[in-house]
C-alpha cells in the first residue's frame, strides 16, 4: 500500500477518534436524561436525537454546511473570532460528530436503563446528592454500555461519507477521509488504489464492531 493510504487511514482514525472523545460528554448527558427522566417533550428530544439515522448523510451535510457558512450567524460568529470551519478537519470531526451521536446516545440510554435504580436510592437514602450518585453509581455501572457505544460510534464515524464530502469536501491531505477516499480513487480510475482503503475501512470496522459485541455480551452476562 502507497503511502498516500496509509496517511488517509492515518487521518480518518484521528478524525473519528477525537469525535468519539467529543461526541461522549453530550451523548452521555443525553443518554442519561432520556434515561431517567421523565418531561414534556422527552418524545420530540427523542426524535431529534435519532434523525440523523433517518436522514440521508448528504442531506445532514447541507445543514452543516448552512450552519457554518459564512451566511449564517453561527459561521459569521466563527469566522469573526478567525476559526475556519468548512473544507477543514473542523469540519470532517463536526460531520463524524453529528452522524455518529445518535448510536452513542442509544447504547448510552440502555447501558443506564439497565442499571437497577435501587442502588442510586440506597446512596441518595444515605446522603449521596445527585451528581455523587450519577459519578459513582449510575455511569460506573453502565460503563459497558457506554463503552459499547463509544467503540460503535467510533465506527460509525469511520465510515462517514455524505456529511463530510459535503462540508469538508475532499481536499487531499487536508480532509479526505477513507471513505471519500474511496469515492475519489474509483472516480479519477485509480481502483487498486482504492481496494488498498476497502482493506483498511474492513478490518477497523470489523475490529470496532467485535469490541462493540463483545462488551455489549459481557454486560449481558454480568
Amino acid at each position: 500500500m502507497s503511502a498516500e493510504t496509509w496517511a488517509i487511514a492515518r487521518f480518518t482514525v484521528l478524525m473519528a477518534l477525537l469525535a468519539t472523545a467529543l461526541v461522549l460528554p453530550p451523548a452521555i448527558a443525553i443518554g442519561w436524561l432520556l434515561a431517567r427522566r421523565n418531561f414534556p417533550g422527552k418524545t420530540l428530544l427523542e426524535t431529534i436525537v435519532s434523525l440523523p439515522l433517518v436522514l440521508p448523510p448528504v442531506a445532514s451535510g447541507l445543514l452543516l454546511l448552512w450552519l457554518f457558512g459564512r451566511r449564517s450567524p453561527v459561521g459569521q460568529a466563527f469566522d469573526a473570532m478567525g476559526i475556519e470551519i468548512i473544507f477543514t478537519w473542523k469540519a470532517v470531526v463536526i460531520a463524524m460528530m453529528v452522524i455518529s451521536f445518535p448510536l452513542v446516545a442509544r447504547s448510552v440510554r440502555a447501558g443506564i436503563e439497565q442499571v437497577d435504580r435501587r442502588y442510586e436510592q440506597i446512596a441518595a437514602t444515605l446522603g449521596a446528592g445527585p451528581w455523587r450518585i450519577l459519578r459513582t453509581i449510575t455511569l460506573p455501572l453502565a460503563s459497558r454500555g457506554i463503552a459499547a457505544g463509544a467503540v460503535l460510534g467510533f465506527s460509525r464515524a469511520l465510515g462517514e461519507f455524505g456529511a463530510t464530502i459535503m462540508v469538508a469536501g475532499a481536499i487531499p491531505g487536508r480532509t479526505r477521509t477513507i471513505a471519500v477516499g474511496i469515492y475519489t480513487l474509483v472516480e479519477t480510475g485509480r481502483e487498486d488504489a482504492a481496494w488498498g482503503l476497502v482493506a483498511i475501512a474492513a478490518l477497523l470496522a470489523f475490529g470496532a464492531v467485535y469490541a462493540s459485541n463483545r462488551l455489549v455480551d459481557n454486560r449481558g452476562r454480568a
